[in-house]
């Protein structure tokens, strides 16, 4: 997804799929942990938003800091694994692990925190537009029951559909549909592109969908969406796993480095650190990706190249 400047480029690109149950103390890159050089390995993960991070992260580090970079893909958890190791630099998107956090940042200490990347990220459960046009209290969890016949689909079991993206990515939304008592069935699409997919044709045909999505995201942009308002989220109540009957939260999104590369990273570790835009900023780099089809190394580029304003402070 990367390409790397100045000296013989390498890039090698692990990916993953499914529940991504990824073995990184087998796969690493062969920049990982290379004490001393100039190189840097950052995760990536399989959403556009945090390939979008990290193609603007790579072209800076490449172009203006003179360093060798190599991405790696892995799921969420088993990226803490792989920068708790050192096989990867930096993570530069998290949404919340708690437990990791717990494990790596305050306990071992291995990992230290970022910084807050600038982007705020929010999940929850989206209708189109058109459909809140016609049935206004769709938007309301305590009718969704009134409704599921709508959403039903093959996949779905006589039973709404509610459909997800990646079983890796965090979702509450099992626990969600039976502690509220809801006649819907998660149906996973496996990954975001085949559920941006899936979106895209309900849209066209304007039929009925009820999906788990998130902002930011450019599809909001191609597909108008409502969030459906679920139980509010108070502080605790998603603790325990199995019994979460209320909303997702409003996450600033958090940068983590390991915390070797953070102490003697250089020019690297400060740039990643000073690494912070905007929602508008990573939807533009992502539109740019997943919808105009250009090389994240190309949109990385635009972006660039349009906003001196913004990145020349990471440098300094």
């Amino acid at each position: 997804m990367r390409r790397t400047t100045l000296v013989a480029a390498v890039s090698v690109l692990v990916l993953t799929t499914g529940c991504g149950a990824a073995d990184m103390t087998r796969q690493a890159s062969p920049f990982a942990d290379a004490q001393g050089s100039n190189t840097v390995t950052l995760s990536v993960q399989s959403w556009v938003g945090a390939q979008s991070n990290v193609a603007v992260a790579q072209y800076l580090l490449e172009h203006k800091l003179g360093y060798r970079v190599d991405t790696v893909q892995v799921d969420e958890v088993p990226a803490w694994d792989a920068l708790s190791q050192g096989r990867v630099d930096a993570i530069l998107e998290d949404w919340g692990h708690p437990d990791q956090e717990k494990r790596y940042v305050d306990d071992k200490k291995t990992i230290s925190r970022g910084g807050e990347l600038g982007v705020t990220g929010h999940i929850g459960w989206f209708v189109p537009t058109y459909l809140v046009k016609q049935h206004p209290d769709i938007t309301d969890w305590k009718n969704l029951n009134k409704y599921a016949s709508l959403f039903r689909t093959a996949e779905s079991g006589g039973k709404g559909q509610l459909l997800d993206g990646s079983p890796s990515y965090v979702t509450n939304d099992k626990a969600l549909v039976s502690n509220l008592k809801l006649d819907y069935q998660v149906v996973f699409a496996g990954s975001e592109a085949a559920q941006i997919t899936q979106i895209k044709q309900f849209a066209k045909e304007k039929r009925p969908f009820l999906t788990y999505w998130y902002a930011p995201q450019w599809l909001f942009k191609k597909v108008p969406m409502t969030e459906v308002r679920l139980p509010a989220y108070k502080e605790g109540c998603d603790a325990d796993a199995a019994k979460v009957a209320c909303a997702y939260p409003h996450t600033p999104l958090q940068k983590y480095l390991n915390t070797s590369f953070a102490h003697s990273g250089g020019r690297a570790a400060a740039f990643l650190k000073k690494f912070t835009w905007t929602t508008e900023d990573q939807d533009q780099v992502s539109l740019m990706i997943a919808d105009q089809k250009l090389s994240p190394e190309e949109a990385a580029r635009k972006w660039v190249d349009g906003h001196p304003d913004v990145w020349k402070s990471w440098l300094s």
